[in-house]
């Protein structure tokens, strides 16, 4: 059972927005058995919850449904297909800060843009007609031609402030020391809100460092991912104020943060190309000691 689901059920989904606070009251199942075969699928799961796929996924698809995910990092879309076949999946990302603040309530911080493509192929027409729907619904959204690049280029974001907020409880040494000893890490390091990463030059430079790590690693798989992708990320993100990253939520809250798509896939897809990652190396390190404790 989903916990939001008596919430939403009985009060709707709240959202506190900086654009005006409103409400929203969807129609709600428990099962996914209770809703049956959908035209369109739209997975906003966290990828902890990816092994439920068969299971919350299967009995809304048919032949002609659409399953688009709007998951974050890499392989979301790789395992879909091992359940459907490939021109059935889309994959998107979204460019919105808010955080989950309890049960059925949401915070919209700043931002808010989808990005929609398909998996391993072009736009079709059902992928500008499912943008017209968001559209249409008021959330600004976009069509590219090129799904993959678009997930490196998010991640150039979401590797160093998702992961950084949550090994600044390790302390700035440990992060940048590959021989640091985990086991004797800090047990609290500073909380590390996004202004904070930036406004410390230690830290401000192990972003860039992280997010020019990322660039590179897109490049030696054919991406024409620039380097000012780093400078338009900051610049971003200076905006946003003291935002926490929604790996940092989850750790705080003792529930597994999003290892494998954020981290370890886009890691073991550099070593792959051949490209030297210390930093990210070294912060996968401590983010699976911090997550394992």
């Amino acid at each position: 059972m989903r916990l939001d689901y008596d919430m939403v059920r009985r009060n709707g989904v709240r959202i506190r927005s900086c654009q005006g606070d409103f409400t929203v009251c969807p129609a709600c199942a428990n099962r996914p058995e209770d809703i049956g075969v959908s035209d369109l699928v739209l997975i906003g799961l966290k990828t902890t919850a990816n092994d439920q796929f068969a299971r919350s996924v299967l009995p809304l698809v048919g032949s002609q449904t659409a399953v688009l995910t709007l998951q974050n990092g890499l392989g979301n879309v790789e395992q879909l297909a091992r359940l459907f076949p490939i021109d059935q999946i889309m994959g998107g990302l979204c460019f919105v800060c808010l955080n989950r603040l309890e049960p059925g309530v949401i915070h919209h911080i700043d931002y808010g843009q989808v990005v929609l493509g398909e998996f391993q192929r072009p736009p079709e027409p059902r992928t500008h007609t499912i943008a017209s729907m968001f559209r249409q619904a008021g959330v600004p959204c976009e069509v590219t031609s090129n799904l993959a690049q678009a997930h490196w280029e998010k991640l150039v974001w979401n590797i160093p402030f998702n992961g950084l907020g949550v090994a600044g409880i390790a302390g700035c040494e440990g992060v940048r020391n590959p021989k640091s000893d985990v086991g004797s890490l800090k047990s609290r390091g500073p909380v590390l809100t996004t202004d904070k990463l930036l406004d410390d030059p230690r830290w401000a430079e192990l972003v860039r460092e992280l997010m020019l790590e990322v660039i590179a690693a897109a490049r030696a798989l054919g991406f024409k991912v620039l380097d000012d992708v780093a400078d338009e990320n900051i610049a971003r993100t200076r905006t946003m104020g003291a935002y926490k990253a929604s790996t940092l939520l989850d750790f705080e809250r003792g529930q597994p943060v999003e290892l494998e798509s954020l981290f370890l896939e886009p890691l073991r897809r550099a070593r792959e190309a051949g490209v030297p990652t210390p930093q990210l190396e070294n912060l996968c390190r401590i983010l699976c000691a911090l997550n394992a404790r």
